[in-house]
């Protein structure tokens, strides 16, 4: 548009359609001059001033800087004053947002736009206007509290949003989706795919199905329950929660949002307390052997003293004194072998802070063959050993000492009378974990039928006059206590190998 203003000095109508114009325009406009000796001028104010300031025109002088000036909200004084200083300085654009307070409309965000223009007498004159931004300010601190909020809601529900586009085949991530992955950048995942290769394979089969259940409206919502691997190497437990919220005229899904919720510790208690209730299952069943134990052996055996001193009661004769009595210390030997063997279980299963060490599984077997040395000799036995040189595992020397000697003439014992026997130690790295196996070619044991009862307590397989049933419980036993695993495999007329796996890694 071009305005026609009237030639040849028509000052009054070029001021008059200026006064129209300035009455229509909202804004503030100025013309403020700073002189050489620092005196404020205001050659031209429109009179909207009065909405903004709540001062006339006429109080825009030198003289009256200062009440102006209060008007600035006072945090804000300083700020403005410098932002003038720095505009006036460099000839640089003053565009500064502030607050004023006002006698009648209290609080109010003003945003100054004006440029600077240098005089010949080095006045420097800024032209421009003063807007009044409240709404606008008060709508972006709302939003600014609504994001802080929404940050704050996700940060601390651990909760990361995800939306899936369908159509393109893109998927937004949150920051806290992000965080939940170990992920900087979603250049490295850019594509649901790359979700689809992160999950775990064993949680993968019920991840797809509980998808396609909701695409295809079998359930009103995806949620699913999986563990996904973090570009650190590791994984973690996520809750995985989505709806459709757009589908074709064919019901085919368009759009999916979701949210991904880090469960890991809870997961991890979860996991812990299943770990312990089978603890206290086991514990439970121990005490019951023990229980039995206690209450068969020691009654018996109690009843066979009664049952004796009841007859030399009875018959009180040399002879028969003489033969009840060699009955007496037999019942008597019996009775304190079962209180050795019972206090020695107790021992074991109550004592929680049994010390480890790193030990050398060389050293200790070398010693273990030390000690049976005689046996080994009259039993014609060979030993295979491949374990490495340097093989440390922590384990409590004593312990160690006593497993080793127990499956080693556990071999020897109940091995096959047609065949030389041949006893071989081997060690592996199993799932990250240190694993030594002993193999003999024995009589081996039939599992369908014994398996398990095993390594119960005065539990015997093979009719041999030394078998008591006790040294697989407490080899068992000490295994456990440090935090280890036995396992057996087993074939009749075979042979046996006996799998101890240590509670430590290669690497340790």
């Amino acid at each position: 548009m071009v305005f026609n203003f009237p030639q040849n000095g028509n000052c009054q109508e070029v001021n008059d359609f200026y006064n129209k114009l300035f009455k229509e325009i909202p804004d503030l406009i100025f013309e403020f001059v700073i002189a050489p000796d620092n005196t404020y001028l205001f050659p031209l104010v429109s009179k909207s001033v009065d909405n903004f300031f709540e001062l006339s025109s006429e109080h825009f002088s030198d003289s009256d800087k200062l009440l102006i000036y209060d008007r600035v909200f006072e945090a804000d004084r300083l700020p403005f004053f410098e932002s003038l200083v720095q505009a006036r300085k460099n000839l640089t654009e003053w565009d500064f947002e502030f607050r004023v307070l006002l006698p009648e409309k209290g609080l109010r965000w003003l945003k100054v736009s004006s440029k600077p223009e240098l005089y010949p007498d080095g006045s420097i004159a800024f032209y421009g206007r003063i807007s009044d931004i409240t709404n606008l300010k008060e709508q972006e601190i709302k939003l600014k509290v609504y994001e802080e909020r929404f940050k704050f809601a996700q940060e601390a529900s651990t909760s990361g949003v995800w939306d899936w586009d369908l159509r393109t085949n893109k998927v937004f991530y949150s920051s806290q989706s992000m965080k939940i992955l170990d992920l900087i950048s979603l250049d490295v995942f850019d594509s649901p795919e790359r979700w689809d290769e992160i999950v775990h394979p064993d949680d993968l089969e019920k991840y797809y199905s509980d998808i396609q259940d909701h695409f295809e409206n079998r359930t009103p919502f995806y949620e699913n329950y999986h563990r996904v691997l973090t570009s650190t190497g590791k994984y973690r437990w996520i809750l995985d929660r989505g709806k459709v919220i757009e589908r074709d005229i064919n019901e085919k899904p368009l759009r999916v949002i979701g949210t991904h919720t880090d469960i890991s510790s809870q997961k991890e208690k979860e996991l812990e307390l299943v770990k312990t209730m089978e603890l206290y299952s086991k514990q439970n069943s121990r005490l019951l052997n023990f229980s039995h134990i206690v209450s068969h052996n020691l009654n018996t055996q109690a009843g066979n003293i009664k049952s004796i001193l009841d007859l030399i009661d009875a018959d009180d004769t040399a002879d028969s004194n003489k033969e009840m009595l060699s009955y007496l210390r037999m019942v008597s030997d019996d009775l304190n072998e079962t209180i050795l063997n019972l206090t020695q279980i107790v021992q074991i299963q109550s004592n929680a802070n049994t010390p480890m060490s790193s030990l050398d599984l060389n050293v200790y077997l070398n010693k273990t063959l030390a000690l049976i040395r005689d046996l080994k000799s009259e039993n014609r036995v060979t030993i295979i050993n491949e374990i490495p040189e340097g093989v440390t595992v922590d384990f409590n020397p004593a312990y160690l000492e006593s497993v080793l000697l127990n499956f080693t003439t556990n071999a020897i014992k109940y091995s096959n009378p047609d065949r030389p026997i041949v006893i071989k130690y081997t060690f592996s790295l199993e799932d990250g974990t240190k694993t030594l196996s002993i193999s003999d070619n024995g009589l081996g044991i039939d599992l369908k039928k014994y398996g398990d009862s095993l390594f119960g307590m005065y539990k015997t397989f093979h009719n041999h006059k030394e078998a008591h049933g006790l040294g697989l419980y407490i080899t068992k036993n000490q295994i456990e206590s440090m935090k280890g695993t036995v396992s057996v495999e087993s074939e009749v007329g075979v042979g046996s190998t006996f799998k101890i796996t240590f509670n430590n890694s290669l690497n340790d």
